[in-house]
């Protein structure tokens, strides 16, 4: 299952929590799929990753770091591709915390 290839490899390349779901800590990565599709039997997965953290700069940073470690995930067998879509401020004024959305079209088998 692509989500779970997704949250293992963020898990063991980040020093943050990774999540799907909001958790009470100050800096955190929330992942979670947008939608997915296939065509010509060729599997692709939109992502879209939340970087949680305690100022919009710091947001920013991880952010950034976010992207660079899925950039890498293009080194596992299952990914066929990978696509940065947008990346953005999307601080969440309901819960009043910091984040950044980086939203990745991903294609595997």
């Amino acid at each position: 299952m692509i989500e779970e290839i997704v949250f293992n490899y963020l898990k063991n390349k980040l020093n943050v929590p990774v999540t799907f779901e909001n958790i009470n800590e100050v800096e955190y990565v929330l992942i979670g799929k947008s939608g997915s599709s296939r065509f010509d039997f060729t599997n692709t997965a939109t992502f879209f990753i939340q970087s949680y953290s305690s100022s919009k700069y710091k947001a920013s940073l991880l952010n950034e770091k976010v992207k660079d470690v899925m950039y890498d995930l293009i080194e596992l067998d299952e990914i066929t591709s990978l696509h940065l879509n947008s990346d953005y401020d999307y601080t969440d004024t309901t819960i009043k915390k910091y984040r950044y959305q980086a939203v990745f079209d991903i294609g595997y088998f």
